[in-house]
């Protein structure tokens, strides 16, 4: 990967940060995959132009098939777009019975969530409902200190904020303590006053810093605006015109520590090298920032209707494909990679958009190619606490792209 693949991950302070006519066309599109290990021949370049070479089923299968690398208990991955279809899964759903992998198989999609965070705000600003040069404060005043004044709701949506670190979060270091703690619950306002007790870190708008606590505060304003729960704006706005019925909220049904129908199990593996399913979690401390329920197939038809501007008019969805200036950069020098809403990652001369998340037991991704010629959807069930979701994010993206240089075939 020419971007380093660890861009398609992100570390949070507290924990890994952890993819009508929209339903019929573009939506059948994304969910549409072809048998497992099939492989759909694409359709004739349209006016001439380059397209992807057709998914390869063994480099793809060989990209899911490593579930040791980080340790997982099960996988899957769609590919679809114009340049072809493809389904796989590897492992199981449930380590406890060994069912297998079902195609429209909920997981905890983590931060994933701000992707349709930043769509609902991009709308209530094309509804003229919302200002992103507006001072968060002017909606918070009673969360923000005044030292805070210059941060806007721009800042917040691609991560130039610069707010501080957070301060009082329980230590979750361990599988045991990720136990202990995993039916807490949080209010939005106390996961915020975790970090107003510090001074701004840099001044909003000159360099970027990925953190979780920038889209609770946009759920936030969302909320001031609307008068709604944020899961509910986005129910309304999104998944239902989209018919989206894999994917909730669960602040939106009091904080639900179950997930309903068929799933996927997140298990952690204790010390003592026994494994604990913490599939049932109180996801209220991630709140926006993370606490997304959805598969794979819900998230390609998101990503779908998305690129295709059904949700968002051009003005505004070209938001979500601009990085920020580029003396902006991340705080550890390296090039800005977080849009409004999104990431970008380039591998083998492709660039993709989409977004990553995490939660405990869960990995997931939905990226594209801006133009839909490539579309992917991934995840997968790492067992061990704090393991690094790169290198099957790796293989999966080296193995979808690769064909274009001849690497991965």
């Amino acid at each position: 990967m020419s971007s380093s693949l660890s861009h398609l991950s992100a570390r949070l302070p507290s924990r890994r940060a952890l993819l009508a006519g929209v339903a019929g066309g573009a939506a059948a599109a994304a969910v549409g995959a072809s048998a497992p290990g099939a492989v759909a021949a694409p359709p004739a370049p349209a006016g001439g132009g380059a397209t992807l070479p057709p998914p390869v089923a063994r480099g793809l299968r060989a990209a899911v098939d490593d579930l040791s690398h980080p340790r997982s208990s099960g996988a899957q991955l769609r590919v679809g777009g114009s340049a072809g279809h493809w389904y796989g899964t590897s492992g199981v759903a449930d380590p406890a019975t060994g069912r297998p992998i079902g195609l429209n198989d909920k997981v905890r999609a983590g931060s994933v969530t701000k992707a349709f965070v930043a769509t609902a705000a991009l709308q209530l600003v094309e509804e003229g409902r919302l200002g992103l040069g507006t001072p968060v404060r002017h909606h918070l005043p009673d969360l923000l200190p005044r030292r805070f004044g210059a941060l806007t709701v721009a800042q917040l949506l691609d991560h130039t904020s610069g707010l501080p670190d957070h301060v009082g979060l329980p230590d979750m270091s361990t599988p045991e303590a990720v136990v202990r703690h995993r039916f807490d619950r949080w209010t939005p306002r106390q996961i915020v006053e975790t970090v107003t007790g510090g001074e701004l870190k840099f001044a909003p708008g000159t360099a970027q810093e990925y953190r979780g606590i920038n889209y609770v505060l946009a759920a936030l304003v969302i909320e001031r605006v609307t008068g709604r729960p944020y899961g509910i704006v986005i129910r309304d706005r999104i998944l239902r015109p989209l018919r989206l019925g894999h994917t909730s909220f669960p602040s939106a049904h009091g904080y639900e520590r179950r997930l309903r129908g068929p799933h996927v199990h997140g298990c952690l593996e204790m010390s003592d090298g026994s494994l604990k399913d913490v599939t049932e979690f109180d996801v209220s401390r991630s709140w926006a920032d993370g606490e997304i329920v959805t598969s794979t197939g819900d998230l390609q038809r998101f990503l779908t209707a998305l690129f295709s501007g059904a949700l968002l008019p051009e003005r505004q969805l070209r938001r979500m494909f601009t990085l920020p200036p580029k003396h902006v950069r991340m705080v550890d020098g390296s090039p800005a990679r977080y849009s409004t809403g999104l990431q970008t990652a380039t591998v083998n001369g492709v660039t993709l958009w989409g977004k990553t998340g995490e939660q405990h037991g869960y990995a997931t991704a939905v990226f594209a190619t801006r133009d839909q010629r490539l579309r992917l959807a991934w995840t997968f069930s790492p067992v061990e606490l704090g393991a690094d979701p790169s290198p099957m994010s790796q293989r999966i993206a080296e193995a979808a792209t690769g064909a274009v240089t001849g690497h991965g075939r």
